[in-house]
């Protein structure tokens, strides 16, 4: 089963628009290759290398004789195992002749990432792809997406047992293959308990000296492992916001790990029915709930926002100039608390959404509304006020 995913694919095309390469990065699995090859099937004229292969490897030993020759669009896979590429890149796509366009795919990495930056700067469209989203899958699937979670084999396995074992096996190659081929020389238990400790506090505040004293080691070697897994995109650090309110607010990132089906692979959740019954699904669900509304949105501009007298507000995105809000509740009929009030007047918010599993939408009062989390894939665009 082949999922169209036209978002990723209209970014890609349009930094090829205005860059002479775009760079598509992602964790392993995450469909960069198969989104590839269905832009260079409808392109005019493609080449492929796939540095995976030694024969391509070996193709590429003198790059710019081999890329200076093409034409059309040329796409390098897995390009992080040859850093050298970007410099060569750097002359091929500044020459007055250069008739190419490069779809650079890599698993995310501080090779491809230093590569980009030092080497491409001014020349090259970045385009993230993460896993499956309800704009992609469709509303009646967000349970399994919200429990499988987004990665293809395991959304698209033929059952949860089989779904789960992939996850596993997909945990144990990342530590155990893809870290080091980065060339991150950590041990893959020790990076593992701390991945598996993330998924305890998922949707927490991140406090780097409890992680320290749990893994008998610095704050700094804490800091650096959670630099690595954002890093490859396993997990999002969602920063606070603070300003000026004559109130103590928290200033410490919330952690999550991005993708829901890991986390409950992490916590030994093998199924819907013992991640109902579990003591994290509530963060669970808001994990999922933050990941698909960040990306239908397609912001970056995302902040959650609390305070030590215990107002809180999920998430917080700035558009237009604009405020707004969003609370998660795993409940059947969620009303509006106290934190909702003062959220929605100290940040002077547009409106407030509150996203929960049922399945009607319905108000609150003018700028309170609950919507159902099947709609916000489906409704990006109608998910906010007019003007948007």
């Amino acid at each position: 089963m082949l999922i169209d995913r036209p978002a990723p694919a209209k970014h890609i095309h349009e930094a090829l628009e205005v860059h002479p390469c775009a760079a598509l990065t992602g964790p392993r699995q995450c469909g960069k290759t198969t989104l590839a090859r269905q832009i260079a099937a409808d392109a005019r004229g493609s080449t492929w290398f796939d540095l995976e292969a030694a024969v391509d490897r070996q193709r590429l030993a003198t790059p710019e004789q081999t890329l200076g020759r093409l034409r059309g669009l040329v796409v390098i896979d897995e390009v992080q195992r040859m850093p050298a590429l970007f410099e060569t890149l750097r002359v091929l796509v500044d020459r007055p002749d250069n008739d190419a366009r490069f779809l650079l795919l890599g698993s995310a990495s501080p090779e491809l990432v230093k590569g980009v930056s030092e080497s491409l700067a001014g020349r090259v469209g970045l385009v993230d792809l993460g896993g499956f989203g309800l704009n992609e899958t469709g509303t009646d699937a967000w349970r399994t997406l919200w429990g499988r979670g987004g990665f293809p084999r395991a959304f698209l396995a033929r059952s949860t047992r089989a779904s789960s074992l992939w996850r596993r096996n997909f945990v144990r190659t990342f530590l155990e293959r893809d870290i080091p081929q980065l060339g991150i020389t950590i041990p893959a238990e020790s990076l593992r308990r701390f991945w598996t400790m993330i998924a305890h506090f998922h949707g927490q505040t991140w406090n780097a000296a409890e992680f320290a004293r749990a893994l008998g080691s610095s704050e700094g070697t804490a800091r650096r492992y959670l630099d690595i897994l954002a890093g490859a995109l396993m997990l999002r650090v969602l920063p606070p916001w603070f300003e000026n309110l004559k109130k103590r607010q928290v200033k410490a990132p919330k952690v999550y790990v991005r993708d829901t089906g890991l986390l409950h692979t992490l916590l030994g959740i093998p199924g819907e029915d013992q991640l109902l019954g579990h003591p994290k699904v509530g963060a669970s669900f808001e994990g999922f709930v933050v990941e698909q509304l960040v990306g239908a949105l397609e912001t970056r501009d995302a902040y959650y926002w609390a305070t030590h007298a215990g107002a809180e507000l999920d998430l917080l995105v700035l558009r237009g100039g604009k405020r707004y809000g969003f609370e998660c509740k795993f409940a059947d009929a969620p009303g509006t608390t106290r934190s909702m009030r003062v959220a929605l007047e100290d940040l002077g918010l547009e409106h407030l959404w509150v996203v929960y599993p049922g399945d009607e939408e319905y108000a609150l009062d003018d700028r309170i509304s609950v919507l159902p989390v099947a709609e916000v894939g489906t409704r990006a665009g109608g998910i906010t006020p007019k003007g948007w």
